[in-house]
């Protein structure tokens, strides 16, 4: 089998990017698009579903939704590993998810944001309700069996840290594109209004999107850098014994708490910058981008530090660090003082070195298990731990989603609010990397080469 060459790595990584900034218009914006604080509305931003708790008293609609959008997501994963485990196609078995999945899911992103009644409508929690449903379809498609191929197309720890390190750039280039979707929808607004101009710019986005995942479809063979057996038995089955590793069921259990506590910062960010600061929306690009550009700093120092000392003692400190920053943003505003512009760039300091740090490692240590298992049954199921992975952290997603949305309509999606979803997500930080001090890491790697 060949070596995955330079190049070929980062054509693979570009597939990444394109999911990434698909995800990222999900993650950054939905809540914002469908569920606006004043200030969105006063800039002519409108209601488009019903406000407050109105789903059995305790959620709101878009909290709802994305949260049933996320278990559904957590509920075909395995499926959809199980199918790409145990493909035959000549073209290997993730090569064509990719390809098929590819302009479904940019379709499906950009219609989640185009409620047919331009006012508050059921037929528009309906609308909303569908397409998120077919989102989530469309990115397991495409994510799960990229994933697999981590482990695959790494054919050593070094190669498979390489390649993490590569999507993981991909991924937050992806991200931070995502987040200067205001930039772009601000230079459409006077003409169309600030509907029409934000969906104008996901549909741009889209596009670009949709190109970056055909990239590795055309440019990796494969059945040239894989040489697997296509795994036997149900997606139940497989999922089972994907569980029964001790290690990384532990791995799992950390990923939940650290995913419910980005998930709420992450859709926090434009209500952090607008109701703590009082700054202009625009300002949540400039601050993730600067946070961005800040971490691929330190993207060599972390991998050269992961060969030498491990990931664990890694990824733990870097859990730490994101619950300081976390609770440091729980104070943002009046409480420190020093100006608002300030204090969104020390936030950026503060959490760039974990925002790299989780960028990179957790891949890898998913990989490191997938291929301790495999050496250790005989198995190939490098799909189904992905899967088994994504169909944890989304229902910590689904928890994020309902607490956000929750503690910011019973607190009239005031700055009361956003200040006790930063200190949410600082314990679900902390909790996070507690359970991570149980993994074992030399058991994991002891037989890896």
């Amino acid at each position: 089998m060949k070596s995955l060459q330079k190049g070929k790595m980062w054509l693979f990584a570009v597939g990444q990017l394109g999911w990434a900034i698909l995800s990222g218009l999900i993650s950054n914006w939905l809540v914002y698009f469908y569920q606006p604080d004043e200030t969105a509305v006063a800039a002519g931003q409108k209601l488009l579903l019903p406000q407050g708790l109105v789903i059995l008293g305790i959620f709101t609609v878009i909290g709802g939704v994305t949260a049933l959008g996320r278990v559904f997501d957590a509920v075909t994963d395995p499926w959809i590993a199980s199918l790409s485990d145990k493909c035959t196609s000549k073209n290997g078995r993730r090569i064509p998810f990719l390809k098929w999945a590819s302009l479904p899911l940019a379709i499906a992103t950009v219609l989640v944001f185009c409620a047919p009644v331009p006012k508050v409508s059921s037929l528009n929690a309906v609308w909303v309700f569908v397409f998120v449903m077919l989102y989530y379809l469309c990115i397991t498609a495409y994510c799960t069996p990229y994933a697999a191929l981590i482990p695959e197309l790494g054919h050593d720890q070094k190669e498979r840290l390489n390649i993490s390190t590569a999507i993981s750039l991909t991924f937050i280039v992806g991200t931070a594109f995502a987040y200067a979707a205001p930039v772009v929808w601000g230079l459409f607004e006077d003409s169309l209004g600030r509907m029409a101009a934000m969906r104008l710019t996901f549909a741009i986005f889209a596009a670009v999107a949709f190109i970056c995942m055909m990239v590795p479809v055309f440019a990796i063979r494969e059945k040239d850098y894989v040489n697997s057996t296509p795994a036997k038995g149900t997606a139940l089955s497989s999922l089972i014994k994907t569980f029964r590793n001790r290690d990384f069921r532990v791995f799992v259990g950390s990923d939940i708490l650290y995913w419910i506590a980005l998930t709420m910062f992450q859709t926090g960010l434009p209500f952090f910058v607008t109701s703590l600061l009082c700054l202009k929306e625009s300002m949540s690009t400039v601050y993730f981008v600067a946070m961005t550009a800040l971490s691929l700093v330190f993207y060599v120092p972390i991998n050269m530090l992961a060969r030498k000392i491990g990931k664990k003692k890694i990824v733990f400190t870097a859990f730490l660090l994101f619950a300081l920053s976390y609770l440091y943003t729980s104070f943002l505003g009046n409480a420190i003082p020093i100006s608002p512009v300030v204090q969104g760039f020390v936030l950026v300091v503060a959490a760039a070195i974990p925002m790299a740090v989780f960028g990179i490692l957790p891949q890898a240590m998913v990989a490191d298990v997938a291929e301790s298992d495999a050496y250790q049954t005989g198995e190939n199921r490098e799909g189904m731990f992905y899967a088994a992975r994504t169909f944890a952290f989304k229902l910590g997603q689904s928890v994020a989603m309902l607490l956000f949305t929750a503690i910011a309509a019973s607190s009239g999606n005031g700055a009361l609010a956003y200040r006790q979803i930063a200190g949410t997500a600082s314990v679900f930080c902390l909790l996070g990397g507690v359970v991570l001090l149980c993994y074992n890491e030399k058991k994991v790697t002891e037989h890896l080469r």
